[in-house]
């Protein structure tokens, strides 16, 4: 079946909460990346982790979860910048992240870091997130990118506290163009596409896309899936969501699982068969408290959705 390298950031979400009539901050491992390998070494599939961990308790606590998750250590570079932190708060389910640490401890990974050799044996290669809006990373990920052999799949999650102004705006535009535009396979929330493109409609979002396989998260609605020049939305399952931090990052994780056991879609029905399987992923996810330790089994899923074959 091959193995998965996912390259990005991995962080400490602070999760708004409450607790005796007190609010609090639920401290929870996360960052776009390291979910979705979490993801996928859940689900049953092979996946190395590259990027960024600090030396301090928390990146120590990062290193030991992705180990005992099953996600392969040898990507990892160890800085000294501390954890940087990712203050979580909510309209119901729904996150919005504000980022605290400088420079960022998820964005040191430079090009000497990777190992292209293994970026070469990999069946899927994933980049994108955040850390590409810094340097040594974006670098890293580039020299990872140039690499023949792995099918390559991007998520930009846009983060507009991150982005200050029009012109940031713009730059991130450009650098998505850039990946998207030799991606095997893409996904991007609605909410990056309004970000980006100034578009709520999921189809002239996937239009703006190069890439053969998109895919746009559209929350509780569902999904809009595009293979060529047909698309389709495909419904979400009812869940009574509590959470839905990681839902979009666990999205990811089960596609990248399917390309691992199935190789590149080709055809939109093959498509909407990875789709429907990562809804469903996601549907659970946001049953659960947010982060990385809501990714779920494939026996969960199971237990909860019947066979998904």
């Amino acid at each position: 079946m091959g193995y998965a390298m996912v390259m990005g950031e991995a962080l400490i979400d602070l999760l708004e909460a409450e607790s005796g009539g007190e609010q609090i901050y639920r401290q929870a491992i996360g960052g776009a990346p390291l979910n979705v390998a979490v993801a996928v070494a859940r689900l049953g599939g092979a996946v190395e982790y590259a990027g960024s961990l600090s030396e301090d308790v928390l990146g120590e606590r990062m290193a030991a979860f992705l180990h005992e998750a099953g996600v392969g250590g040898r990507g990892i570079t160890r800085v000294k910048a501390p954890t940087t932190l990712a203050v979580t708060t909510f309209e119901g389910a729904e996150p919005t992240f504000t980022f605290y640490g400088e420079p960022p401890s998820y964005a040191l990974l430079g090009p000497d870091d990777v190992d292209l050799g293994r970026v070469e044996e990999a069946s899927v290669l994933y980049a994108g997130s955040i850390c590409l809006l810094r340097e040594p990373f974006r670098s890293a990920a580039r020299a990872a990118w140039r690499v023949r052999g792995p099918l390559r799949v991007f998520d930009p999650n846009v983060r507009p506290t991150l982005l200050p102004d029009q012109k940031a705006i713009d730059e991130l535009r450009t650098l998505v163009d850039e990946f998207t535009s030799t991606a095997d396979l893409v996904k991007l929330s609605i909410a990056d596409a309004v970000v980006l493109y100034g578009e709520d409609d999921p189809a002239k979002a996937a239009s703006r896309i190069r890439a053969a396989a998109k895919v746009i998260t559209c929350g509780s609605r569902g999904a809009y899936v595009a293979f060529g020049d047909h698309g389709t939305m495909l419904d979400a399952p009812e869940v009574d969501a509590i959470d839905a931090t990681g839902a979009g990052d666990s999205v990811m994780g089960a596609l990248v699982t399917r390309l691992l056991s199935s190789g590149a879609p080709r055809s939109l029905h093959d498509l909407e068969g990875h789709v429907r399987f990562a809804l469903a992923v996601a549907g659970l996810v946001c049953e659960r408290p947010g982060g990385a330790t809501a990714m779920p089994t494939a026996a969960e899923l199971t237990a909860r959705w019947g066979d998904l074959t």
